[in-house]
């Protein structure tokens, strides 16, 4: 599901929110949801454009999403509702309220950005890993934009900073610099609990995520084949929790996979858990790519170490460097390598 589509009014924006909440859920990238722009805002080129502030909520857990949120709104407008602070240091029941609040004011715009397990893991899973910091970076920038191309003027952003907050302004700067310097990026810690705006999308971001979590359903439990259990009772999801502990333990249902998708497999508790061989619950797997390439690696050390000792040449003159079998598909075609391009053949 992708939902990037600016809404019309903000009803449609309702409906995409409980949807995104408790719809199906994407194994590949996380839907985007734009809300509809606030109607004083539509086309305003004047000077004293909006403020906008951006914060997540579960970057930690090992079980569930990581949930973006940007909200933003003009600094002269009264409307807002108060009460904005740090989602993380509120009760559950004024975040709630608060997010109610944010829902029905037409005079605030937000975009949600959620990534789910199944995304992290696959994109800290490849052979040149995506890790979490340029993951958040990328959303909150996809954001960013999000709102300029619905025609916005951003005068200023405030974001809680993930790594150095030098570094990740600059990126800011650079991949926005074609608006001249236009926006003034405030790149800070507890951003969430200085800036408004910034508190507003901690509520957004948080409040999103406990409700994907309380709606939860297993895509594994289809036709109960994998045994997993239909209990989301994890507490917080963090890998220190007892509860979440417990869940951890109680759920390495399948001998393969291991758990649902709904667990990171690029966190460290998870990949020690399916690689310890003192696990009687899961199966050791070898994959024979991995192991190629670990021959692969072997081979070019050894033949480093012997050209460093021989001075990188054989006897007669010769590379000495181990020569790679071609790959089977290349040899039952009889396809061989060419440095020159066939005559008389227009290009």
């Amino acid at each position: 599901m992708s939902i990037k589509n600016q809404k019309k009014n903000r009803e449609e924006t309702r409906e995409s929110v409980n949807q995104l909440i408790t719809g199906p859920r994407p194994i590949t990238e996380g839907p985007l949801l734009v809300s509809d722009i606030p109607p004083q805002e539509k086309g305003n080129k004047s000077n004293d454009g909006i403020i906008l502030g951006i914060d997540e909520a579960g970057r930690g857990p090992v079980i569930g999403p990581m949930v973006y949120a940007a909200a933003y709104w003009n600094d002269n407008n009264d409307e807002i509702p108060s009460g904005y602070d740090d989602s993380k240091q509120m009760t559950a029941e004024s975040r709630n309220k608060l997010f109610s609040a944010t829902m029905d004011c037409k005079s605030i715009g937000f975009v949600i950005r959620v990534l789910h397990a199944t995304e992290i893991s696959q994109s800290m899973l490849r052979k040149v890993p995506y890790n979490l910091n340029n993951m958040s970076h990328d959303a909150a920038i996809q954001m960013i934009q999000c709102v300029l191309d619905a025609g916005v003027n951003v005068k200023k952003c405030y974001i809680d900073t993930v790594g150095r907050e030098e570094t990740y302004k600059d990126k800011l700067d650079r991949a926005f610099s074609d608006y001249g310097g236009s926006i003034e990026f405030i790149v800070e810690k507890k951003a969430d609990a200085k800036y408004k705006p910034c508190s507003a999308a901690s509520v957004l971001a948080k409040v999103t995520r406990d409700r994907i979590i309380e709606n939860w359903t297993f895509t594994e439990n289809g036709e109960n084949k994998n045994g997993f259990e239909s209990n989301i009772d994890f507490g917080s999801g963090y890998p220190s929790d007892p509860k979440c502990k417990k869940w951890m333990k109680e759920n390495v249902k399948d001998p393969v996979f291991g758990y649902p998708d709904a667990v990171r497999f690029s966190w460290a508790p998870v990949k020690d858990t399916l690689s310890d061989e003192n696990n009687n619950n899961v199966v050791k797997v070898e994959w024979e790519a991995d192991k190629d390439e670990d021959d692969k690696d072997a081979d070019a050390q050894r033949d480093l170490m012997a050209s460093y000792i021989k001075g990188g040449n054989d006897d007669d003159g010769g590379s000495n460097k181990k020569k790679q079998p071609r790959l089977d598909y290349f040899q039952r075609l009889k396809l061989k390598r060419t440095t020159k391009l066939p005559t008389g053949i227009e290009y």
